[in-house]
């Protein structure tokens, strides 16, 4: 598994700062197992597309997932999305792929931080853009409580934005895709359907006719203990289901804690990211970084 840090500006040999994020998610996706299947870079500000085929975690598994870049000069706009699909047509569009679903992420022209995360199973990504806000993108399987066998496909896709929206940075309606229950959000359901599903700890669950709160948001806060924070899975969910969990993010208290931050746990180095420029103590993750 490989983590980058860095920046991207639009000094490069690939111009703007959003197609230099596309160039990396290639690369890095490369040298960590993936195979290009697609990858365009027209100069007339058409989208550049890449398609992406990994193995998984076991070695013999066929995970399709895409990214494009798509902007507009006059509306000031410079975006990423990320995509799910089930299969690789060469002469489908992006948007006809079989099982194709899609979400934006709004980027930047001019400069980008990153923090991009890959394994031979999913790409995930936080980037800190323009006043700052922070947006999130997630492509790729993600750990399903259950056998290969009862769910063969867990795929989940995840940006800021319904589809490929128009959308500035700046917006401050848009939200990353783990608090669930959005339209930016997909879980491949093994029925070949694509499910908006909730994620706990942003929701809670109904049992026996009584609603549980949950540590973010409900009843509980979270905190920190002594200056340690408690990282929580984030769980895909509806009101009867729990189907799995991210790959490397997890949700973490905002409670004395800022973006950016840093924790180790077991070795393991997590980045604190927030939700756009929201700065609750409901409104970080931590992304893994190995």
């Amino acid at each position: 598994m490989s983590a980058i840090l860095g920046y991207v500006d639009n000094t490069g040999s690939e111009g703007l700062a959003h197609w230099q994020l596309l160039k990396l998610i290639k690369t890095t996706a490369e040298a960590n197992g993936w195979t290009t299947l697609r990858y365009t870079t027209p100069v007339d500000g058409s989208p550049r597309e890449l398609i992406l085929r990994g193995v998984g975690l076991s070695g013999d598994q066929q995970i399709l997932i895409g990214f494009r870049s798509y902007h507009n000069v006059a509306a000031d706009y410079y975006n990423l999305s990320c995509a799910g699909f089930v299969g690789y047509v060469p002469g489908n569009t992006f948007a006809t792929q079989p099982g194709y679903f899609e979400s934006g992420v709004p980027a930047h022209n001019r400069r980008v931080d990153y923090w991009l995360v890959c394994n031979a199973q999913r790409i995930a990504f936080g980037l800190k853009v323009g006043t700052p806000v922070y947006m999130h993108g997630y492509a790729g399987f993600f750990l399903p409580y259950a056998t290969p066998g009862q769910y063969p496909y867990p795929l989940a896709v995840g940006g800021m934005l319904a589809g490929i929206a128009a959308t500035r940075y700046s917006d401050p309606a848009i939200s990353m895709p783990y608090r669930g229950a959005c339209t930016n959000l997909g879980m491949r359901f093994v029925d070949g359907t694509w499910k908006n599903t909730d994620c706990h700890p942003w929701s809670g669950w109904v049992v026996a006719g009584n609603a549980v709160g949950n540590p973010l948001t409900g009843d509980w806060t979270l905190r920190d203990t002594g200056g340690t924070y408690r990282l929580l899975p984030i769980l895909l969910s509806d009101i009867a289901n729990i189907y799995g969990e991210f790959d490397g993010v997890r949700a973490v208290s905002g409670f004395d804690n800022v973006t950016e931050n840093t924790t180790t746990i077991a070795g393991v180095t997590h980045v604190v990211l927030e939700d756009g420029a929201r700065t609750g103590f409901a409104d970080y993750i931590a992304l893994e970084l190995t």
